[in-house]
């Protein structure tokens, strides 16, 4: 039940897999496998952002109920994609992998793949870079979860 439940986890907007890690290891669950579970949950709608979500937001930004959402996502991916591309340069892959690896808000596979979709990106490619990214980004966590950070720092710490 516990993997099922970081699996779904590792596919919500935002939360993704940087908020089933620190679940998994809450859950003290093999992080092998929770590892795996939550790359494959985090890269599960990758395709469907890729080739649908521009189409279906588009479509929705006019709409009554849901203009200002779909418009509010719109302007992200744009965003992020500007942003990604004017860092980024030629270095495209490399910038969208960093983006979704580094392990802030709105920095994960949706947003980047988003973004990609926006730059008009090839799709193997964004997907190879995201997915790189995705890993970068659970092993960060998974460090971070399981106190190494912690057990670093206070090895350096001044001793009071």
């Amino acid at each position: 039940m516990g993997y099922l439940i970081i699996f779904l986890i590792s596919m919500i907007p935002i939360v993704e897999l940087r908020g089933a890690i620190p679940v998994a290891v809450g859950m003290q669950l093999n992080m092998f496998w929770a590892y795996v579970i939550c790359i494959v949950g985090n890269m599960l709608p990758v395709p469907f952002i890729f080739f649908f979500a521009r189409k279906v937001l588009l479509w929705g930004k006019d709409k009554k109920f849901i203009g200002k959402f779909f418009t509010f996502c719109i302007e992200k991916g744009e965003k992020g994609g500007k942003k990604l591309q004017a860092k980024a340069g030629r270095g495209l892959f490399i910038a969208l992998m960093l983006f979704v690896g580094i392990p802030l808000p709105g920095t994960g596979a949706w947003t980047g793949t988003l973004a990609a979709s926006f730059l008009d990106m090839d799709f193997k490619k964004s997907v190879v870079a995201v997915m790189l990214g995705v890993i970068i980004a659970g092993i960060i966590m998974g460090l971070a979860s399981m106190g190494v950070f912690g057990g670093i720092s206070a090895l350096f710490a001044p001793k009071g």
